[in-house]
């Protein structure tokens, strides 16, 4: 018996709806057969394996009960013991159904409008889907939009058949857009979301102001000059990093365009954004006197395992170095990752000066000799009295103003400050009560004993319950680094380990023995 119903109107329909969304027919089609199977359930039981088809040429709608033959049964209303089922339809085995056709469903006003509402779900989702696949490889453009709608500030931008919002603090301060103005920014993110995939805009993005010059200059769209790096401060000013892979073009000047007219493009849109287009060099020094244009650079000292640069100008390119606000200085370092700190000339020189007295006065203090002997030592770049002490007596005795005796007695006094120190710091360890153990580490200096000690830590249990970062707080994280507070600290939980070894090893010595 045919339980088919000819229902031709449906594929009209699925047509006009394909159509209408820019969605496949096939996706369509699927949803009307939820929607059916879905009023299928409801009138012969949701627990039941309800299912519906849609032929695609004549539109034939079949509603289906499916009920799956198993060895076990656990759902009564789905599955059916396969020896039963043998009776129904012989010859057939473990996980295949019995198909038994239902008659046809007359859709009264509740179950149509059901059917309607998952029809209408599932086109959703079709399409938040098909939003998603648009526009989840297009992070990283620059996309043209009109404003659709506010909400609290942020911008709702329709781009095609697709909404992406456009938050307030992604816009340029100052900035303000009407519904119907045409904008342009960036894809910063597409992510789905539990209301659907949302398409997040930016026009602070320093990928945005990259974007714009590479539409601007053909030559970073070909690829012969690069934008290595962008800092900005929106609306305010930009510095931007750029290098020619050509050495025949110069790529500031490319950026610039004559007269301007380049730049000028990327100035209007951005609402009058002040840009420093900068070359990049792969030399830290070079790259951050650079950054720090227009303001003059005398001296760069780099001190890489701090990641810090320190930067010297000029007593009157103070202010112009640091910028307004200290604008300047803020943009060269997002634009290096290097932090920077700006000194003048007469700054450094107090500085140093300064630093050489300090040297000196430990010199004269520990060797008890006088400003002129110290201040050679501090000039030939001795800084500790342990650097002075493993110097080889010919290296000291070639200094300018020595001899063979001068060094010998240097040398002398050097090693006597030094054994006086640590037997007074021997004593000192001793007396907080550090223990021998922990004096046997041989990564611990006499001070570093008395600082353990002055902090409570004074045995290998004490060592143990540290963790790795309150090693590096006590001692300093120029005494170590995190590798090595571990190290020590795994080797002063030794002890615990080695105990339960002994144990362990006595019981299996006793369980030989019985």
């Amino acid at each position: 018996m045919d339980t088919s119903i000819a229902r031709p109107e449906l594929l009209l329909v699925a047509d006009a709806v394909a159509r209408e969304k820019s969605i496949e027919r096939e996706e369509v089609l699927e949803a009307m057969e939820q929607a059916i199977q879905k009023a299928g359930r409801a009138k012969y039981g949701h627990e039941k394996d309800i299912r519906a088809t849609i032929d695609r040429k004549t539109g034939d709608v079949r509603l289906s009960r499916w009920t799956e033959a198993v060895e076990t049964v656990e759902n009564e209303e789905t599955q059916i013991p396969v020896h039963i089922a043998a009776k129904f339809q012989p010859g057939i085995k473990v996980g295949e159904y019995i198909v038994d056709p239902l008659p046809p469903i007359d859709f009264g006003r509740i179950a149509a409008q059901t059917a309607k509402q998952v029809i209408v779900q599932r086109v959703r989702e079709y399409e938040r889907k098909k939003q998603y696949d648009e526009f989840k490889d297009r992070v990283g453009e620059i996309i043209n939009g009109v404003v659709k709608r506010t909400e609290y500030g942020n911008l709702m931008v329709e781009v095609g058949r697709a909404e992406a919002l456009l938050r307030r603090d992604e816009l340029i301060q100052r900035e303000g857009f009407r519904n119907g103005d045409r904008v342009r920014a960036y894809i910063y993110d597409v992510r789905e979301e539990p209301r659907g995939p949302q398409v997040f805009l930016s026009r602070t993005h320093p990928g945005f102001l990259a974007k714009l010059f590479a539409q601007e200059v053909p030559e970073i769209y070909d690829g012969i000059i690069e934008i290595k790096a962008v800092a900005r401060d929106p609306g305010s000013r930009a510095k931007m990093a750029v290098i020619s892979r050509d050495s025949s073009i110069d790529p500031v000047g490319a950026c610039v365009g004559m007269r301007g007219s380049r730049v000028q493009a990327v100035v209007q849109e951005l609402q009058g954004e002040k840009i420093d287009i900068i070359p990049w060099s792969p030399q830290t020094a070079t790259f951050v006197v650079n950054a720090l244009a227009p303001a003059e650079v005398t001296k760069v000292v780099i001190d890489e395992d701090g990641g810090r640069v320190e930067v010297v100008v000029p007593d009157d390119q103070l202010s112009l170095a640091i910028g307004r606000r200290g604008q300047n200085v803020r943009l060269a370092s997002q634009l290096t990752r290097w932090d920077i700190d700006i000194l003048t000339e007469a700054e450094e020189s107090e500085r140093r000066q300064e630093e050489f007295r300090r040297r000196t006065g430990l010199f004269v203090e520990a060797l008890d000799v006088d400003d002129m002997i110290a201040g050679l030592l501090v000039q030939e770049g001795f800084n500790t009295i342990e650097e002075l002490a493993f110097t080889p007596t010919d290296e000291l005795a070639d200094i300018e103003g020595f001899d063979e005796s001068v060094a010998e007695e240097l040398l002398r006094r050097a090693e006597a400050f030094m054994q006086k120190r640590d037997n007074e710091l021997h004593e000192r360890r001793v007396a907080l009560g550090v223990t021998d153990d922990v004096a046997a580490i041989e990564v611990f200096t006499p001070q570093m004993l008395v600082t353990l000690g002055e902090k409570g830590v004074k045995t290998l249990d004490d060592l143990a319950d540290l963790a790795s970062d309150e090693l590096i707080e006590i001692l300093g994280e120029e005494a170590l680094d995190e590798a090595a507070a571990n190290e020590i600290i795994m080797g002063a939980r030794a002890h615990w380990f080695d105990g339960e070894d002994a144990a362990a090893a006595g019981e299996a010595q006793e369980d030989g023995h019985a």
